[in-house]
């Protein structure tokens, strides 16, 4: 079984890996929003401030995509929104390395500036931390599957253990049937 196909669909780690990608991909596509207002050229290098950071239309468009992507990911949840998260969030942090090298050259064509970069490092960490909480971690609990998947002979015990205590609870739970009918020992 791989480790990403082991998170059951209800797990209540999903909720985190849902509403990271959400609240990512909404502000990345209000952030496009606001760009394409300003009417900023396409691949206008020096852009325009839209929030504090430098736009033009190809960082807009660029950043409407990936924010529709996140809600995509939203939408479908588990392990899916999770590696989202983490993929994208490698992804904005190597940008801000790229941008950071053509910052002040001609191929500058998404207009970034410093606050571009400061924002794209923070932005990948925000997003890969959304997408590998409890999955990686020194003192998951031993019913997160993450764990049981890295620890199988011990997952395996501890769930024989559990339905052996399961088994014997059932054997002296007092039975439904009545005395009458009981079998006497």
């Amino acid at each position: 079984m791989r480790l990403d196909e082991h998170l059951p669909i209800d797990h209540r780690l999903s909720q985190v890996y849902r509403i990271g990608a959400g609240l990512m991909g909404l502000v990345l596509v209000v952030f496009g929003v606001f760009g394409f207002i300003n009417r900023v050229g396409f691949f206008s290098t020096h852009g325009d401030g839209v929030a504090g950071l430098s736009s033009n239309g190809a960082l807009s468009l660029l950043s409407m995509i990936v924010g529709a992507l996140l809600f995509a990911g939203m939408l479908v949840g588990g392990n899916l929104a999770s590696n989202l998260n983490m993929t994208l969030g490698v992804l904005f942090i190597v940008s801000g390395f790229v941008n950071l090298a053509v910052l002040d050259t001609g191929l500058n064509y998404l207009a970034f500036h410093m606050s571009n970069v400061l924002f794209s490092f923070i932005f990948g960490l925000v997003l890969m931390t959304f997408g590998m909480y409890g999955r990686v971690h020194s003192h998951l609990p031993h019913d997160n599957p993450y764990w049981q998947q890295r620890h199988p002979d011990q997952a395996r015990r501890e769930a024989a253990a559990s339905r052996a205590a399961a088994a014997r609870r059932q054997l002296n739970a007092p039975s439904a049937v009545p005395k009458s009918i009981r079998p006497q020992h």
